[in-house]
């Protein structure tokens, strides 16, 4: 598996000259004057969405969502959750007897979101939606379903566009995600995909602290 990126912010880095070019050629094309707004799924999307918010000289938020785990997998993803309850599942991976314990394995999931989104509401700015671009950042893609109910929440929004941004997904996953999004910006597409980390030298856990640092740091410069 060949390592892509040093690091998260990196990887960032080399993602926001791409997204930059890439809305800049959407403005002359349509002779508008859109307005960027940056979304990242916290944690570990922060590092990499930074980047992308100071090149566009736009605000930096974040989208509250977490897998829903399968109750006798915890690894396996069945669906995702959003803060404010956008629900996708995954139709291949949730069949199983008790409806029951899938519903607890939702309420877990959500359970989660809402703390994290009560962790970073209060650093995230306000912003103004009209006429407005969704850039919604992660720092890699694997299975797609939290970036995919973080769009949906996103959508919900009323954005002009919402765009899918980020570092590495696998080639097989866009034409899927690419019904959730207007558009999917993406450095590498690899045929072989086991895990993100794999494509980075440097994967370390993004702690809440760091995080918000991201946020505050942005947003107080923009």
């Amino acid at each position: 598996m060949q390592r892509l990126f040093v690091d998260r912010t990196a990887a960032g880095e080399e993602l926001a000259e791409v997204v930059f070019a890439a809305f800049r050629q959407k403005t002359a094309e349509e002779g508008i004057k859109f307005v960027p707004i940056v979304y990242a799924l916290p944690r570990g999307g922060l590092p990499v969405a930074e980047p992308v918010a100071r090149r566009l000289h736009c605000p930096l938020t974040v989208v509250a969502a977490k897998k829903i785990s399968h109750p006798d997998n915890p690894e396996l993803a069945i669906g995702a959750v959003t803060a404010s309850a956008e629900i996708l599942w995954d139709g291949q991976k949730v069949s199983y007897p008790n409806s029951q314990r899938r519903e607890v394995a939702l309420q877990q999931a959500l359970s989660k979101a809402k703390n994290q989104a009560e962790l970073f509401d209060p650093v995230c700015p306000q912003v103004n939606v009209e006429g407005a671009i969704a850039i919604l950042v992660d720092d890699g893609i694997a299975t797609g379903m939290t970036i995919a109910v973080a769009a949906i929440a996103l959508k919900a929004m009323q954005f002009a566009e919402v765009w899918l941004c980020t570092p590495v997904v696998p080639l097989t996953l866009i034409p899927w995600l690419q019904t959730f999004g207007d558009r999917v910006v993406a450095l590498e597409t690899p045929q072989t995909f086991f895990s993100v980390s794999n494509f980075y030298w440097e994967f370390p856990q993004v702690e809440t602290a760091e995080a918000l640092s991201y946020l505050q740091q942005t947003n107080s410069n923009s």
